[in-house]
Formats: structure tokens, C-alpha cells, sequence
């Protein structure tokens, strides 16, 4: 961690020597725990893009002079790594966790010595049912690895069942030592010590001291409540209250109240509903403007507000846009201070409110001209000390620390330390025409170096969701299979996210037709345009992305030569049913439907249908997406004689956080679409 560079000068800081030392470093201290950081002799394309990010979760200590973050050990592995700045001294291993169940999400610290981190996992439910359950706690340590302690007082597991969420942290209160507050999930048989003294249930707040585990509740619990937001000084101003029928289903209709300051009193603040995204949804209050920052559809998109803390409850719209959705909020330093709002065009973008903030992000983007990706991800308590991390298309991305006051920027690691040296890919956009004339947004990537890509093997890579989109920047899958000599595309079909409600129609599974519909355009489209071969054209997807790859099989199964989907959906039905015991039974009912469409739009229904080879992975800890709907599918699939293969991961859920998993994943499938292809 050398000084390189100023920030005006306008030069690019060096990246590779922070990350030699710092990969060297972790290496030697976890003696064999870290995956293998030295070059192979032949580059193995898999292995490298598969691999998870060689480090994530940079956090600053209060003063500014250490820094913590995790990198992935072996499996699905994570260990939590701290090193002060601007000395030669080697990251010290402060937790590790071997991912069987838990694994580190991210740490933050909350004293000059001590973190707290949320890690997360999925079980195996005890009952009958054995059904996999996502589990996360929070637990808080000294960067020295002593005085670990499990922030949740209560027993995990009680005589109704299991406890998923211990709570959440909702203020780090950066001006106390080592205490936060959190919003805890109180049950009638857990261990309530000096909290209440009663059997109360639901969710309230309490003020934890993170050594000692002594805690004051601030706010009692109460049954309906689910979600609290702190000012970022350790008042709690908004409530959130959950609406539920006669058999405890959530209706989706929510309910938010607010305390005015200095009062203890809730009065009603605003109403949101699930189902349709009408009203006003507060994320994040500030202190001193005494007013509540929320989103509200305005005109087809949504739109950032503000409401005031008080009796008026004026609201005044912050920032829209007439062409996207204001996506989410600009927030800096450790009280989480709201600068600006975000939104994604074909780029992801900002407007700053802050000046300072808007002049830093400006110097910033003139220093790394060649990443302009560039987001400030945590700060010093005085804000002086930033870390920053900065990509590309064709760049995972580096992370920099930077003195505000000396302006120098330097380089801390990588994000990806398997790419390094490996020329990637551009991300074009572009647009296509759909079946009814609607021009449909996308991203292309075409293998690096090619000036005139003609007749390519191609894949169309339909994202998850169906609410959410792809943004330009790097895609591990993208550009693996651009590596590899795949054109790829990307379609931001209707039913994405971002575009408003015109674009989103009912969603993706209601309005599955025109959804994959659109995926199949983007098929014929680069057909048309003498990009893909139409012999060696696949599709491949993730999650909603697998079920739209397969069920365009089922529309039309003349486009795609060969589908891979991972995690996919496969029976809207049983998606459906599978809440059923939960308490988003009804939401998740309406949003997927019933009626026909749940038929005509499942795979599993049109098994006779397949005409091509599928590929499937599913990990057998998938909550998201249970396992069974991959294995169901197969076993129709052979019975109707289509080709059909099922890589089952074992213990692994829906993201499949193990490298070497990822790495068989990427390898079949490339071998797969290579076979189908010839």
C-alpha cells in the first residue's frame, strides 16, 4: 500500500503491486485455507472466472488507519482479514468460517479494535419436512480474533420452530465505542434477561454493548412490526408495521410511522403496498433536515421523496427521471448520510445533492479515467479517509483508499486477482427489435480482439428475477463465455426492472410470453444482424433467467440449439405452493398468479415439448428456488425422451458460493453447448 499517486493528476495508481503483496500476505497467513493464488502454467479459463472475488466488504476503522475485509477460503469458506494502513505489516486472520453452515457476509467496524459482521447460511430443517432454511446471525469481534461473542441473546431455536433472522443492526452509533443498535426478533420462549422481564413477542430495538453483550431496550417489540430506521445517531424515528389476515399470511400492505423529535409517541407517516408499489416507502431518515427519505411511483417510474418528520408530513419530490427509475440512494460516512440518488440507464449513474460529494465523485472519474465505475464504499468517522472502488466493462475492478486531506489515492488490491494480465472483453450496448416492433435494450459482448465478429457460436443470457435487470459493467458468466469465443447477449426483455411500469407489465411470470418472447428475439436478432451462427446458438440463465431459457424452448424450440439453466424455475405452481407455510404466502400468490398462465408457462408441463438438449445445475440448499423443481424437470425430460443431464451440488444454495463449483459449472457448460453445437 504504497503511495502512487495524487488524485488531480489525472494518472492511473498502480494495481499490481498492492496486489501481489497483498495475495502473497493472505496466502502465507491462512497456511493452505485460500485457494492457490499463483499463475498455472496453462490458464485455466474456468477455474479464473469462477472463482469468487478475491477479496469483498472493505471496511475503515473509525480513525482511518486499519482496514477490514473477507476473502473466500476453500468451499464455501470465508475469513475475515484486518491490516493497518501504510505499514509493511501482514493481514492478521480475525474469524474464519468454514461455510458449513455459516459464512461471512460483511464486517463493519464499531470501535478503533472491534467488528461486527453478519454472517449467513441455510440448514436442514429438523421437522419432518427437511426442508432448507436460510439462517443469519450477527456476531461481533476483536480485529485480534478475541471476545468473538454471538450478538443474539436469545436461543436460536424454540418450541415453535426455528429462528431464521436474529435481528438487524440499524445504527452503528459512530459516537459511542463499540455499541449499535438493533432491531431484534423477541419470542415468547427466548432469553430475555433484563430486556423486558416478559413474554413479549415481535420485533422491537435494543442498544447493544458488543463486548459486554449488556443491552437496554430502546423500543419495545411489537407483533406487527418489521422494520425500524435510525437517524445514524442512535434515535429511531421510523416504524414499519406489517399488515396480516386472519391466518397470519402478510396482505403486503404495509404501514410506516413516525416519532417526532424528542417525543416517544408513533404517529401514522405514510402507506406502502407490495402487490402494486402504490404509496410511499421510507429507506432512510436524516438528522438534520428532520425528514424521511422514500420512494414513490410518479408517473409510470419511481421517484425519490422527501417527508417531513412532523406534523405536515410535507412531501417534496428529491429527484425523477422521465426514462428510468430512481434505483436507490447516494449514502456516505458512518452515519450512513444520504448525498445522492442512483439509477441505471444503459450505465449505472448519480446525482449527487452534496457538493463536496458531487466535486469528489468529478476528481475522481478524472483520476481513473479507464474505470468509470466508481462508487465510495465506507469512510472514516471524520469522512477524511475513503475507500473507493472503481471497474469497467473489461475490469473487475480495484479497490483505492484515499486521504481527502494529502489527496493521495492508492491502490489497496484487486477485486479479481485469477484475471489479472488476461485481456477481456468490451460491453456494447445496443438495442433490438421484439416480435411486435418494441425495441428491446441489451448488452452484447463479443470475444476481445474480434473488429468483425461473423457467424460466432452465441449464447442469449437472460438475467434473474424477473423484477431486476443487468447493468454495463463486468459479468463473470458474460465474459467467461466471451473468453471462450462466444458472442453474448444480454436482453433486458419486459418484465426487467428499472424501466418503469410500462416495461415491467404484470412481471415476468404473468406476462411470461411476452417476457420470453422477447429472449427469443434477441435469438433471431443476432441471427439477423450475422453475429451468431444459427447453428450454434444457446441460451443460458440463472434462476428466472433458467426458466426463461427453458420455456423458450417450449415456445419456440426452432431458435436455440441448446438450453443450460441454473437454479430455474420450472413449476409456477409449486413456486407458489412452496410458501405456503410461510408468512409471504400470499404476496409471493399474487405476484406469481394463478389461473392458466401457471400451466401454459411451465416447463415441467411441456416436457414432450423439448426438442434440444438441456443442461441443469441445482445446488440441494437452494432456498430461493428449491431443489426439486430441477429434479422433477429431468425426470420428465427422460421420460419423454429429450436429452436431459442434472449436475447436482450438494449443501450448496442458490448463488453456488464455492469456486470450484462455479468452475465445474462454467466447464460443462461450455463442453455442453460445444457438443450440441456440432
Amino acid at each position: 500500500m504504497k503511495h502512487v499517486t495524487e488524485l488531480d493528476a489525472g494518472r492511473r495508481p498502480n494495481r499490481s503491486r498492492g496486489r501481489i503483496e497483498a495475495v502473497s500476505a493472505i496466502s502465507l497467513l491462512l497456511m493452505g485455507m485460500l485457494a492457490a493464488a499463483e499463475t498455472p502454467a496453462e490458464f485455466d479459463a474456468a477455474r479464473a472466472f469462477g472463482a469468487r472475488e478475491s477479496m469483498w466488504a472493505l471496511s475503515l476503522s473509525p480513525d482511518g488507519t486499519r482496514v477490514a475485509y473477507v476473502v473466500p477460503a476453500k468451499g464455501q469458506g470465508t475469513t475475515l482479514l484486518t491490516v493497518p494502513i501504510g505499514t509493511e505489516d501482514k493481514p492478521k486472520a480475525a474469524l474464519y468460517l468454514d461455510g458449513n453452515p455459516f459464512r461471512l457476509l460483511h464486517c463493519q467496524w464499531v470501535s478503533s479494535e472491534r467488528l461486527v459482521c453478519q454472517i449467513r447460511g441455510v440448514i436442514k430443517d429438523s421437522s419432518e419436512s427437511s426442508e432448507v432454511l436460510p439462517v443469519s446471525r450477527w456476531i461481533a469481534v476483536n480485529s485480534d480474533g478475541t471476545n468473538q461473542q454471538t450478538l443474539a441473546t436469545h436461543r436460536s431455536d424454540y418450541s415453535r420452530g426455528y429462528l431464521l433472522q436474529d435481528g438487524d443492526v440499524i445504527d452503528y452509533l459512530p459516537d459511542e465505542d463499540g455499541a449499535v443498535l438493533m432491531s431484534r426478533r423477541y419470542t415468547p420462549d427466548a432469553h430475555l434477561g433484563s430486556r423486558t422481564g416478559s413474554d413479549e413477542e415481535g420485533v422491537g430495538v435494543d442498544w447493544v454493548d458488543t463486548r459486554t453483550l449488556k443491552i437496554r431496550n430502546i423500543i419495545s417489540p411489537r407483533k406487527d412490526a418489521f422494520e425500524y430506521l435510525s437517524d445514524g445517531r442512535g434515535t429511531v424515528r421510523v416504524m414499519g408495521l406489517a399488515a396480516t389476515d386472519g391466518r397470519g399470511y402478510q396482505t403486503g400492505k404495509l404501514s410506516y410511522y413516525y416519532r417526532p423529535m424528542g417525543k416517544s409517541e408513533w404517529r401514522p407517516l405514510s402507506q406502502y403496498d407490495q402487490r402494486d408499489g402504490s404509496g410511499l416507502r421510507p429507506v432512510a431518515v436524516d438528522h438534520d433536515l428532520n425528514v424521511a427519505y422514500g420512494f414513490r411511483r410518479t408517473e409510470g417510474h419511481i421517484s425519490l421523496f422527501e417527508i417531513k418528520l412532523d406534523e405536515s408530513r410535507e412531501e417534496h419530490l428529491v429527484y425523477a427521471r422521465p426514462d428510468v427509475d430512481v434505483g436507490g440512494l447516494l449514502r456516505i460516512g458512518r452515519e450512513r448520510r444520504v448525498v445522492g440518488a442512483t439509477y441505471v440507464t444503459d450505465r449505472a449513474q448519480f446525482e449527487a445533492f452534496d457538493s463536496k460529494m458531487k466535486a469528489l465523485l468529478g476528481s475522481l472519474a478524472k483520476a481513473l479515467p479507464e474505470q468509470p465505475l466508481i462508487a465510495v464504499t465506507d469512510a472514516s468517522a471524520d469522512e477524511s479517509k475513503l475507500v473507493v472502488m472503481a471497474g469497467a466493462d473489461s475490469d473487475p475492478g480495484v479497490y483505492y483508499l484515499f486521504d481527502r486531506k494529502s489527496h493521495h489515492l492508492d491502490s489497496f488490491n484487486v477485486v479479481r486477482h485469477e484475471l489479472e494480465g488476461i485481456k477481456l472483453a468490451k460491453v456494447k450496448s445496443v438495442t433490438y427489435p421484439s416480435s411486435d416492433g418494441v425495441m428491446i435494450p441489451a448488452y452484447l459482448t463479443l470475444p476481445s480482439g474480434l473488429n468483425d465478429a461473423r457467424r460466432l457460436p452465441a449464447i442469449v443470457l437472460p438475467h434473474g428475477g424477473p423484477s431486476a435487470r443487468d447493468e454495463w459493467g463486468f459479468d463473470w458468466l458474460s465474459q467467461y463465455f466471451a473468453y471462450r469465443g462466444y458472442a453474448v447477449l444480454q436482453p433486458e426483455f419486459r418484465g426487467s426492472a428499472g424501466y418503469g411500469d410500462v416495461w415491467s407489465k404484470q412481471n415476468g411470470f404473468k406476462s411470461w410470453r411476452v417476457a420470453v418472447g422477447d429472449v427469443l428475439a434477441a435469438g433471431r436478432w443476432l441471427v439477423t444482424e450475422g453475429i451468431a451462427d444459427p447453428r450454434h446458438l444457446g441460451v443460458l440463465g440463472w434462476s428466472y433467467g433458467g426458466y426463461a431459457a427453458l420455456q423458450s424452448a417450449v415456445l419456440d424450440p426452432s431458435v436455440f440449439k441448446a438450453v443450460v439453466a441454473i437454479a430455474p424455475v420450472t413449476d409456477l405452481s409449486a413456486l407458489v405452493e412452496e410458501h405456503r407455510e410461510w408468512s409471504d404466502y400470499e404476496v409471493i400468490k399474487d405476484f406469481v398468479g394463478t389461473g392458466p398462465h401457471t400451466h401454459d408457462g411451465s416447463p415441467i408441463e411441456h416436457a414432450a415439448a423439448f426438442k434440444v438438449p438441456v443442461l441443469l445445475f441445482h445446488g440441494t440448499f437452494d432456498r430461493n428456488v428449491v431443489y426439486q423443481q430441477s429434479k422433477r424437470l429431468a425426470e420428465k425430460l427422460k421420460v419423454a425422451g429429450a436429452h436431459v443431464e442434472l449436475v447436482t451440488f450438494p449443501n450448496l444454495d442458490h448463488q453456488l458460493e464455492d469456486s470450484a463449483a462455479r468452475a465445474e459449472m462454467l466447464q460443462r457448460s461450455d463442453d455442453f453447448l460445444r457438443a450440441a453445437f456440432r
